[in-house]
């Protein structure tokens, strides 16, 4: 078996498209709770959103991620699961071997640096769509675009593209920072408790997990990942809405320094209960469509390969 495997690039894809269905939703929730004004609770802002935008509020800028996010997936996956086996390639001679606690937690840190050039923008405009309290109407084209109330963006191409037209590639990757020091830690604290309780679950190895090992393992992973990523989710939430209306932050650390001067130490785990309800739902249809999709390819490829 060679190290480098296409196969994980696929599912991960698979698990990234079906996570974005699952997840939505409440990242919508997430996001107005981090970045919004006068939401409240998380059941205010639930309320709040149903009541002025109807369940397609809940939906705001879905599309964008729903075909990148399964591309920065496909990504991380991929790059976890090779970087894995090239590790236990080199250390033990067979890329196959059960991995390291050591090996998990560098392929980790390799999946969490990749992520974030291409995770940055998808957040970027995804976070930026959600923010926008009202669809845009084409009678709104001639009232004064930074009007807090009033859409600045057409859709996600039309972010994109006006974001890279006002603020260069810097505006694109605005919130970078912030999401490597988000992601790098996430990561670990995602693979690393997966991998942990799937081979709690499966102590002999002798069996590949159950789907709902899988579901129950990838949840439980989400959750704690989710949890402890708050506060620079915050941070990045905030950095990423930043500039729709105007400018407040000068970067990361003024981010941060802002924040709890203007709202205390509390403002870092704004969104903390619903990363925590979304995050097992989200992670456990990522790494089922992840964990079974792989399964159904390697299954064909024995079936024609015998």
């Amino acid at each position: 078996m060679g190290c480098f495997q296409l196969q994980d690039f696929v599912a991960g894809w698979v698990g990234g498209a079906a996570s974005v269905v699952v997840g939505h939703p409440l990242d919508t929730i997430k996001t107005r709770l981090q970045a919004g004004q006068g939401y409240g609770n998380t059941l205010s802002c639930i309320l709040t959103v149903y009541r002025n935008e109807s369940v397609a509020g809940f939906f705001k800028g879905m599309s964008f991620p729903l075909a990148s996010i399964a591309v920065y997936s496909s990504v991380v996956f991929g790059v976890f699961s090779n970087t894995q086996r090239l590790l236990s390639h080199f250390r033990h001679g067979d890329p196959a071997r059960a991995p390291v606690l050591a090996d998990v937690a560098l392929a980790s840190i390799v999946a969490g640096f990749i992520s974030v050039g291409i995770g940055t923008p998808v957040d970027l405009v995804k976070i930026r769509l959600q923010m926008q309290t009202q669809p845009y109407i084409k009678a709104n084209i001639k009232l004064k675009p930074t009007v807090p109330g009033f859409p600045v963006y057409r859709g996600p191409i039309h972010c994109f593209r006006t974001v890279l037209q006002k603020e260069g590639i810097a505006g694109i990757y605005r919130g970078a920072g912030a999401m490597l020091l988000r992601d790098v830690p996430g990561y670990c604290l995602y693979f690393i408790p997966y991998t942990f309780f799937c081979s709690w679950i499966n102590p002999d190895g002798s069996i590949s997990p159950s789907p709902s090992s899988i579901w129950l393992a990838g949840g439980a992973a989400g959750a704690i990942s989710w949890v402890t990523a708050t506060p620079m989710d915050v941070v990045k939430s905030r950095l990423q809405a930043d500039g729709v209306n105007l400018n407040k932050y000068k970067g990361t650390l003024d981010c941060i320094l802002q924040s709890y001067r203007n709202e205390g130490l509390k403002v870092f785990f704004r969104g903390v209960t619903v990363n925590a309800v979304r995050g097992f739902p989200t992670s456990s249809a990522m790494f089922l469509g992840y964990e079974l999709s792989l399964k159904a390819m390697k299954r064909d490829q024995n079936e024609t390969n015998p």
